[in-house]
């Protein structure tokens, strides 16, 4: 456990995205958004916090994060108990908007900075729940495929494959990806049941 509050606390004081950013400052000051456990089995890495999250300090506090906690059927208290789920997405802090308000690319800083440390410090993980390309790319490597529909449509053969921990490819629960859940079926029919049972055996 002493690990794990180490650091998180290096985590809270970086400011790797200002001091010495790989392409451009963040826009803003860091506020780094992230749940680490030394004892959860589940582990959820997303893209970056949105601006909500930036403002609340608090992971997934958002449509979307109702949204995830319904496809994992588990409520509000459960998701936010660090002792059963981590939350640590591949860019820690808001990584600011586009010219279309649409948010940024998560900061390659965390990845490359943090990214295999937490992986190495939480070592009890069994399952993780990948969400979003930049997430699948980061650890499928070759198993990702061109496209998140492709990736996620193999989502079996990657669960299978994988294990200790076994991972699992999500679209992003935004409200926006209603037109693809209903194109893909699959999703609804057998991922998210999948999903779920895997959840009520990790949590």
């Amino acid at each position: 456990m002493a690990d794990i509050a180490d650091l998180r606390a290096r985590i809270a004081k970086c400011r790797k995205c200002i001091d010495a950013p790989i392409r451009g400052a963040l826009p803003h000051q860091p506020r780094p958004v992230v749940v680490l456990s030394g004892s959860a089995k589940v582990r959820i890495i997303g893209q970056a916090p949105g601006t909500r999250v930036h403002a609340s300090g608090k992971p997934f506090t958002d449509p979307s994060g109702d949204r995830l906690r319904e496809w994992m059927g588990i409520d509000e208290e459960t998701f936010y108990d660090p002792d059963k789920l981590a939350i640590t997405p591949m860019g820690f802090c808001f990584p600011g908007l586009d010219a279309k308000g649409g948010d940024l690319p998560p900061r390659k800083e965390c990845a490359v900075s943090w990214q295999d440390e937490v992986t190495n410090t939480m070592p009890q993980v069994k399952l993780v729940l990948l969400i979003g390309q930049y997430a699948q790319k980061h650890y499928l490597g070759k198993a990702a495929s061109r496209t998140l529909t492709e990736t996620v449509s193999n989502w079996q053969a990657i669960l299978e494959s994988s294990s200790d921990p076994a991972f699992l490819p999500l679209p992003h629960p935004s409200w926006r990806n209603n037109a693809w859940i209903k194109k893909n079926p699959f999703f609804s029919n057998a991922l998210l049941p999948e999903l779920r049972s895997l959840i009520q055996l990790y949590m």
